[in-house]
């Protein structure tokens, strides 16, 4: 058949019901001019009546169980993997922990030195942090690597990473502290890698969060 392909197309169309108005006047008037397309098409819808009499084929019983005992048995290694591809979000989340805890202990490991998060009006003397009698912190008081004495007065939480606090009382309650100055919020103490890397984790979604805001 010397016919171009657009014809066959619009046969194809036609048996699959997808042919436009315009498109099946095309094609009759190119059938009532060429006998040998008019010969395939009638071919073609011979074969589609000559399928859609046969029988419906049906599978032996328990076909599927057979099939699926004879399939060679996976193994773990590829359901792990599998069960990666399906879970994307949980499987970067986890490589992300996993490559966060790991910096985190070791900068806990290598870092030493003494840091305060403010330093106004603030003594530091030796490894040991000062508040005055007479100075007033406003926010919240982060010292790490080093004690911290309150003589003052702090209107925050206090945290204290790698450090204790020197007071001449002992804490009144779970995260109160009562010392010579006066702390108005909680008391923290982060004193292992663990309870470290935690104390970052929860400021990270802490600042995520309040992002937004």
């Amino acid at each position: 058949m010397d016919c171009n392909k657009e014809t066959v197309e619009l046969m194809h169309k036609y048996l699959d019901g997808e042919l436009t108005k315009d498109e099946e006047i095309m094609l009759r008037e190119h059938l009532e001019d060429c006998e040998e397309c008019q010969k395939h098409f009638h071919e073609l819808k011979r074969t589609i009546t000559l399928i859609k009499s046969t029988d419906t084929i049906h599978a032996p019983n328990h076909f599927s169980t057979s099939v699926m005992k004879n399939l060679p048995a996976e193994r773990k290694g590829t359901k792990y993997v599998r069960w990666l591809k399906m879970h994307p979000i949980m499987t970067a989340a986890a490589i992300f922990f996993v490559l966060m805890s790991g910096s985190m202990f070791t900068a806990w490991q290598q870092d030493s030195q003494l840091t305060v998060s403010k330093q106004d009006d603030l003594i530091i003397r030796g490894d040991t942090v000062i508040v005055p009698e007479d100075v007033i912190v406003e926010g919240d008081l982060v010292v790490k690597n080093g004690n911290l004495r309150v003589d003052g007065k702090i209107e925050g939480d206090v945290t204290l990473i790698n450090g204790k606090m020197i007071e001449e009382y002992e804490i009144e309650g779970e995260g109160l502290m009562a010392s010579v100055g006066e702390v108005n919020g909680e008391f923290k103490q982060v004193d292992r890698a663990f309870e470290w890397i935690w104390y970052h984790i929860q400021n990270l979604f802490k600042n995520i969060f309040s992002f937004g805001d």
